[in-house]
């Protein structure tokens, strides 16, 4: 009995805003329509007929479902598992009884209300089990992208490069050496950190213009930004070390092999309920070939996160424009204690 209420007591439940979440429902909804039709059809051609009488109780009641659960995740937010649970139960029987009532002078609706709960109750019930062992069995994969992020984020050379660059003005600027050592120590602090929960957008910025000056002690004026941060809200969250590798990369494969002054641009926009991150940088030479595959490898480490923060809400994207390499980076505006 303790096993079965720590099993209630740590039910996972999908967020029934995502967009993901939603076409997994409808897919595997639809599935169980299509294998009642195939259950309920003695011949092969009466098949999409039959599908098509339960689509007509399937759509409504899930996407009725779905409208309410996503409308009311506010409410849902603090509630405990079993409580969300139950929520989504009661959401799905309330509409399946709509839904019955509408369709009644079309079908004798009132008669099949019993069975139709039932059959929504188990839709309800094998759907959120499914969730629930999604999430339990993606657990290990969490884990090995949070050590993903901290073993990845900053290349061994950037840390050299440091180190080297605060040894340069150690003797001519000793104030500025130190102050370079204390940026260099809360950067890989910050790296350590647990990496399983999102951040605010202004401690990534934050950490990003840490990043930022120590690249110039060996740069120096050849490393030009432009930050363009006015209409993005720094509240809101983001997945921890997003910008700092974006930047690095931007450095890497954009400034370093120019023998010239380079600019980087950074822009945050935030509009309608979405974040928008576009980093661009020059062209590194063709000779550089090298510094591209490893863009690319970083650049598939972000986007593994990014699906696993915001499943089918967030992308990343990359183009090159004339001399101008740009990433950019879609992905839903949320804030602290809102889902």
């Amino acid at each position: 009995m303790a096993s079965i209420r720590e099993i209630f007591r740590t039910l996972r439940l999908p967020d029934f805003c995502n967009l993901g979440t939603w076409l997994r429902i409808l897919l595997g909804v639809n599935g169980m329509a299509l294998a009642a039709a195939l259950q309920g059809s003695r011949q092969l051609g009466s098949v999409p007929g039959n599908f098509v009488e339960l689509a007509a109780y399937v759509e409504p009641i899930t996407f009725g479902s779905l409208v309410m659960l996503c409308g009311g995740s506010r409410w849902l937010a603090p509630l405990a598992p079993l409580q969300k649970a139950l929520t989504a139960l009661l959401a799905a029987l309330a509409c399946a009884t709509a839904t019955a009532f509408l369709l009644a002078p079309l079908d004798d609706g009132r008669a099949s209300l019993p069975r139709l709960w039932l059959l929504t109750a188990l839709a309800v019930l094998l759907l959120l089990a499914w969730f629930d062992l999604a999430a339990r069995a993606h657990a290990p994969a969490l884990a090995e992208a949070r050590l993903m992020a901290l073993t990845a984020r900053i290349r061994p050379h950037f840390l050299f490069n440091s180190l080297n660059a605060v040894l340069g003005v150690i003797r001519s600027d000793p104030r500025r050496a130190e102050t370079a050592l204390e940026e260099l120590a809360e950067l890989f602090r910050n790296l350590m950190q647990d990496n399983r929960d999102l951040v605010p957008l202004s401690a990534e910025i934050a950490l990003s213009r840490q990043y930022l000056d120590l690249e110039r002690l060996r740069l120096g004026e050849r490393l030009q930004v432009r930050w363009d941060v006015e209409s993005c809200p720094p509240d809101a969250l983001v997945p921890p070390l997003m910008l700092q590798p974006l930047l690095e990369n931007a450095v890497y494969h954009g400034i370093e092999p120019l023998g010239e002054p380079g600019e980087i641009q950074v822009h945050l926009a935030c509009r309608d309920d979405r974040l928008s991150v576009q980093i661009a940088n020059p062209c590194g030479s063709a000779e550089s070939g090298n510094h591209h595959a490893g863009n690319r490898m970083a650049l598939a480490n972000i986007r593994e996160r990014l699906a696993l923060f915001f499943d089918l809400e967030a992308s990343l994207t990359t183009e090159t424009a004339g001399r101008r390499f740009q990433v950019r980076i879609e992905l839903p505006y949320r804030r602290e204690g809102a889902k």
